[in-house]
């Protein structure tokens, strides 16, 4: 099978929906995210996601088979509480393009997909007008006991792209980890990059 990264419009992303929320439900439960997923939760994140002006959703396909996601769309689009730390740190929520997940199964990993991700994000947030582009990375204790020996984060492949974390700005979103009986707020630093 030839595998290719293309952009997917909403009556796309809505028939991929079942096969976008399993994914991201086996990659975020992964570390460093350590999520629980819902199946349920997923797919009415993703309608939700698709009813935004000028989302994008970039796939990476191994023939039919959907790979990897990743998303994006104005951070003014987001929740209120989501952007309000943004707004409260002094940047303007309708001047950022918001990258949400990048998720990849780990067998198509180390292949360049991740650059392709970041290169169609940022060329709908210029189209759009956008002055930055960010997206929030949780934040795990050092000690984290779930973390795996010799992890290697993404700081030096986010900070090649450009992207730098912008000091004292953190935002919050709740999920279910594995261990957990319930959700609770995760924090997450919020990288950022001027286009």
């Amino acid at each position: 099978m030839s595998l290719e990264v293309r952009l997917f419009t909403g009556p796309e992303i809505l028939a991929a929906i079942d096969d976008l929320a399993r994914l991201r439900m086996t990659v975020f439960a992964e570390w460093p995210y350590l999520y629980d997923g819902d199946p349920a939760y997923e797919a009415d994140y993703l309608r939700e996601f698709v009813k935004a002006d000028h989302a994008v959703l970039v796939a990476a396909c191994d023939g039919p088979r959907i790979v990897g996601a990743a998303t994006a769309w104005p951070l003014a689009a987001q929740d209120a509480d989501f952007r309000a730390p943004f707004a409260a740190h002094g940047l303007d929520p309708s001047r950022l393009f918001y990258f949400g997940e990048s998720v990849l199964l780990a067998e198509y990993r180390g292949r360049g997909i991740g650059h392709a991700f970041f290169d169609h994000r940022e060329a709908q947030a210029r189209d759009c007008g956008a002055e930055a582009a960010c997206f929030a990375a949780v934040i795990r204790a050092p000690d984290h006991p779930a973390r795996p020996e010799g992890y290697v984060p993404l700081d030096g492949f986010w900070g090649r792209r450009g992207y730098a974390p912008v000091e004292k700005l953190v935002t919050h979103i709740a999920w279910k980890d594995h261990d957990e009986p319930d959700e609770s707020a995760k924090p997450l630093q919020v990288w950022l990059r001027t286009l």
